[in-house]
């Protein structure tokens, strides 16, 4: 009787084992998992999106401390030094190592809790919703529109790494830690890779040209 039992277990097992997807091959086959991933982490992604438009608001409605705004001001007359004199292509190199930097480290530091994605984010919303009020004060409202194109494949790619990142920082409150975290760092960077660096190489081109034509 026991024998006939653990013959059924073994059944049981084996059935759910062959239910189970076959893991697909092939850069194809990375893609799909990639995109799946990509989807299962959509609410974290949200969160790096709800936190970014917070915090421009709050840039750009929100008086800046005389503090804050000569580091910001400082801030930006540096990049702008940074850059002047450049080409379409050098800019663009510029613009795609800035950014490759900034998701990259945004998507691994996330490891700590998630607590880095969500600083940068802040940190990011915070100076566009500055520059934004800066803009429209100094000419009109409407010239925000110009800066659309600038972030069209830019933001995406940002706030997938971002989301990333925060999920990546969720693996403290698993049962299995390490294999929690092997897991989200395996498919963060399969996404990063085949989705997000993608997208950040044809923002630097867009922003390169568009940029070199001001």
């Amino acid at each position: 009787m026991k024998k006939r039992v653990a013959n059924k277990k073994l059944v049981r097992k084996g059935s759910s084992s062959r239910s189970l997807p076959k893991n697909e091959k092939g850069i194809l086959g990375l893609y799909k998992q990639s995109w799946r991933y990509l989807v299962e982490s959509r609410r974290f992604i949200l969160y790096s999106v709800i936190i970014f438009i917070i915090f421009i608001l709050i840039g750009f409605f929100v008086p800046v401390p005389k503090e804050v705004e000569t580091k910001l001001l400082e801030f930006l007359k540096e990049l702008a030094k940074e850059t002047e004199g450049m080409n379409a292509l050098q800019l663009t190199a510029y613009i795609f190592w800035n950014n490759l930097k900034s998701s990259f480290f945004g998507m691994i530091f996330g490891v700590g809790l998630g607590i880095f994605p969500l600083i940068t984010a802040g940190v990011n919303g915070y100076v566009v919703g500055y520059v934004s009020m800066i803009v429209s004060e100094k000419s009109s409202i409407l010239e925000l529109w110009r800066l659309l194109p600038h972030g069209i494949f830019e933001l995406p790619a940002v706030f997938i790494s971002l989301g990333l990142g925060l999920r990546m920082g969720m693996f403290i409150f698993n049962e299995h830690k390490i294999e929690s975290l092997l897991y989200y760092l395996k498919n963060s960077l399969i996404v990063f890779f085949l989705i997000v660096l993608p997208l950040l190489i044809i923002a630097a081109i867009i922003e390169g040209l568009l940029i070199s034509l001001i």
